[in-house]
């Protein structure tokens, strides 16, 4: 058994966090820090944990637990991690954006490895410190590596992505309150948004000089989950572009190919991220489906960790969708 602790454990994907090592068969949870909650219970934050963890939020931080995962708001990882230090042999897992892109990598020593296993599964075993990919980055890189890989992104990537509430965090916010989201459908930051920069990253590693990624992301008038669908010029036909895709995720643990078209319920609460492929005249229309706190966190985090300390990487990951 390993020992873990959780920076920022009254969030979302705190929350989720625990949720998935509580059932985890490698794992103790050491200590669930929070500034707010210290002292209270982690169930009177996380209701769904009732009756499953009698654990308490602390104000205390061991410094010497074999993983930490970094639960706070970005910017602040490393702000945290200039005033604690953790032991040498302290794996770090950060699920904020302030170590994903190369220029941001290295703190104090420190290289952060991102964190996406279907793009850097060797790099991630041999890893000390990992940046976790952002939610819509991962369901648009997925969805799009297999042609870089192949060198097919020479053409413009057109990408519509809708994700729910959650993906705004705990906090409540103007857009996020249920008067306004229930309902309504809106985009934001049009073609500006963060994530772009970890997307371009991963795509120019495999293929350099992609052509321009169009983004474009939305907010959904549900909870979780992230619908992305791309599109770009394709030579090919439909066939081939599945083999590539096949044989791309032949060793992908959570990535299937699904040969009808897909949608958000199949996904939610789980790790996995499922792909279907369309081709319309000389377009491909790829569209991948996430569960954001998961595949796009949180779960995404503890296959990460599984896979540091040489694990099953699907341990403690095997979640069922409620697709009723």
């Amino acid at each position: 058994m390993i020992k873990a602790g959780i920076i920022g454990g009254s969030g979302y994907t705190g929350g989720e966090l625990i949720r998935i090592l509580l059932h985890h068969s490698e794992v103790e949870i050491d200590f669930v820090y929070s500034t707010t909650r210290a002292g209270k219970a982690v169930s009177s934050v996380h209701a769904d944990l009732l009756g499953t963890t009698d654990l308490n939020f602390t104000g205390d931080v061991n410094s010497d637990v074999d993983v930490v995962f970094l639960c706070l708001g970005h910017g602040n990882s490393t702000k945290f991690l200039g005033e604690h230090q953790f032991s040498e042999t302290t794996k770090i897992i950060d699920l904020s954006n302030d170590f994903r892109l190369q220029k941001d990598a290295t703190l104090n020593g420190k290289n952060f490895i991102y964190g996406l296993p279907e793009l850097n599964k060797s790099k991630i075993k041999k890893a000390n410190y990992i940046a976790n990919p952002g939610c819509f980055a991962t369901a648009i890189q997925l969805g799009l590596l297999p042609l870089a890989k192949a060198g097919l992104l020479d053409k413009d990537i057109h990408v519509n992505a809708v994700t729910g509430s959650t993906g705004a965090g705990v906090s409540p916010s103007g857009t996020t309150h249920f008067s306004w989201r229930n309902s309504n459908v809106s985009w934001y930051k049009p073609f500006t948004h963060q994530h772009l920069g970890e997307i371009n990253e991963s795509l120019n590693s495999l293929q350099p000089n992609v052509g321009e990624v169009f983004f474009l992301p939305n907010r959904g008038n549900f909870t979780r989950g992230i619908l992305a669908t791309a599109y770009t010029k394709f030579k090919g036909d439909l066939e081939e572009a599945i083999k590539l895709f096949k044989d791309f995720y032949t060793d992908a643990e959570f990535t299937q190919m699904a040969s009808e078209p897909i949608h958000l319920k199949q996904v939610v609460n789980t790790n996995q991220c499922h792909i279907h492929l369309h081709r319309h005249e000389d377009t491909l229309l790829i569209t991948s489906a996430i569960d954001n706190l998961l595949k796009g966190a949180s779960g995404q985090a503890v296959q990460n960790m599984n896979l540091m300390f040489g694990f099953e990487e699907s341990e403690g990951l095997q979640l069922k969708a409620g697709v009723y």
